[in-house]
């Protein structure tokens, strides 16, 4: 088996991912972060089966973070109102769900998470098949412009 095989199909599946992540909408970059959670936790269940202790924690270590620092960090309270605190409420259940999970080998509890997380992705894919209504531009200062924050709000 060639070494380097591996390196560059990871590699390969870097550069992808990136070209993605660069030309996504931030509607589409919030689908990208339920489904790297969701495969995340995936992962976790098969490790857990395997009785893989390191890959499991691993798998549902990463699934915490993007939950935490992908989807909770992009909750706009301001605009998003009650409906993004109750979201980050519910962020905030999942990831202790998961380190529940983690502690006591509880494959429940990452199925618990894994279907939580499969619904809200599919009310925000859902959201985003909603026809756009047009609106007159409104031109927005540079230095107001955070395109890291994403409102759960109206969209």
């Amino acid at each position: 088996m060639n070494p380097f095989r591996s390196t560059s199909a990871r590699a390969y599946q870097d550069i992808g991912l990136e070209t993605s992540i660069g030309s996504a909408s931030p509607h589409q970059l919030i689908l990208m972060l339920y489904d790297a959670a969701l495969n995340a936790i995936g992962e976790a269940r098969g490790h857990m089966r395997s009785r893989s202790v390191a890959a499991k924690g691993a798998a549902i270590s990463r699934a915490i973070r993007i939950i935490g620092e992908g989807l909770w960090a992009s909750l706009d309270t301001d605009r998003g109102g009650s409906l993004a605190a109750q979201m980050g409420g519910l962020y905030a259940y999942m990831s202790k769900r998961l380190v529940e999970a983690n502690l006591h080998n509880r494959e429940d509890m990452l199925t618990e998470v894994q279907g939580l997380l499969g619904e809200m992705r599919s009310a925000w894919a859902q959201i985003g098949m909603r026809p756009v209504q047009q609106a007159a531009p409104v031109a927005v200062p540079m230095a107001q412009r955070d395109r890291r924050a994403v409102s759960y709000g109206a969209v």
